[in-house]
C-alpha cells in the first residue's frame, strides 16, 4: 500500500476535557504532497492513527490507483470527485475498506471532508 496523502502540519489532538477549535477560514491550505491536492488538518491523533482533514481538489487533480492502511471516509461538501470506480457529487458520502485500491481525481473540482481511522 502506498500513502498518497500526508499534511506539513497536524491537525487539533483528541482533547482530554472540554472543546477545542480550529479556526480554517483564515488558514492557509497544505501541500498533501499529491499535486492538485491541498489540505488542511483538522484533527489527528497519532496513538489511534485517526486523521480529520479537509481536502481541496483542484480542477483536473489525478493521483494514480493507490490505497491507505486505514477506513477512509468520504464527504463531498462541493463538486464532484472520481475514485475510478464511483463519481460522487455534493452530499455523497463513502467508505472504503483498509487496502482497496482507488484512484483520486476531479474534472471539475471539490471540496471534500476526508476521515481515515484503524
Amino acid at each position: 500500500m502506498t500513502e498518497m496523502f500526508s499534511s506539513e502540519t497536524a491537525g487539533l489532538p483528541r482533547p482530554d476535557a472540554g472543546t477545542l477549535v480550529a479556526r480554517t477560514a483564515g488558514q492557509d491550505w497544505q501541500s498533501s504532497g499529491s499535486d492538485g491536492f491541498l489540505v488542511k488538518p483538522l484533527h489527528e491523533d497519532p496513538a489511534t492513527g485517526r486523521r480529520t482533514w479537509l481536502m481541496k481538489v483542484e480542477p483536473g487533480a489525478y493521483a494514480p490507483a493507490h490505497a491507505h492502511e486505514e477506513f477512509e471516509e468520504l464527504y463531498i461538501l462541493e463538486g464532484s470527485f472520481d475514485d475510478g470506480e464511483h463519481t460522487y457529487h455534493a452530499g455523497d458520502y463513502a467508505i472504503r475498506a483498509p487496502g482497496a485500491m482507488h484512484e483520486s481525481k476531479s474534472e471539475a473540482g471539490a471540496l471534500v471532508l476526508v476521515i481515515y481511522s484503524r
